[in-house]
């Protein structure tokens, strides 16, 4: 058993919640309750650090311990959601044909995503560039802001053709 700790930082979509503790975050929450808190464990102090720097636009690739997932399946799934670059979108289907899975599995994949923002779930877009849906914040809305703010800050630094 390990000593879990969390803090909560106030973002542009909501205050996003960390979960982990000295080693290696386990959740990350957005849209949380209650008021900014700063964690004391180092997993989660480094995540407060890089999604802020993220929100600022001064980070675009995160280089956190997360919990890892149970099967080397969800490791190959969660890797192929991360490969997904800054700035840029896939959709279900051709994610799904890059990793052999289906579209409904990387749906699920995506709805069950236990570090939104950090494994960037957001990315992935449904069929004809279509928006879908997001399980963070405010759904579509806050999967729409996260878009944008990625964009933006790509096309800043030239890391958009």
């Amino acid at each position: 058993m390990y000593a879990r700790d969390h803090a909560r930082i106030a973002t542009p979509i909501g205050l996003v919640e960390i979960g982990g503790s000295e080693s290696a975050i386990d959740s990350i929450r957005i849209g949380a309750d209650g008021q900014a808190l700063r964690g004391s464990a180092s997993a989660v102090l480094r995540a407060a650090d890089q999604l802020e720097r993220w929100f600022a636009g001064e980070l675009i690739a995160f280089d956190l311990a997360l919990t890892p997932p149970h099967t080397q399946r969800g490791i190959d799934l969660r890797n192929g959601l991360i490969a997904i670059g800054y700035g840029e979108t896939m959709s279900y289907g051709a994610l799904a044909r890059q990793l052999g899975s289906s579209p409904r599995a990387i749906g699920q994949l995506c709805a069950r995503n236990p570090f939104p923002i950090i494994v960037p779930c957001h990315r992935v877009l449904a069929g004809g560039g279509r928006l879908g849906n997001y399980s963070g914040g405010n759904g579509p809305v806050t999967k729409q802001w996260l878009l944008a703010h990625e964009q933006h800050h790509a096309k800043k630094q030239g890391t958009l053709l």
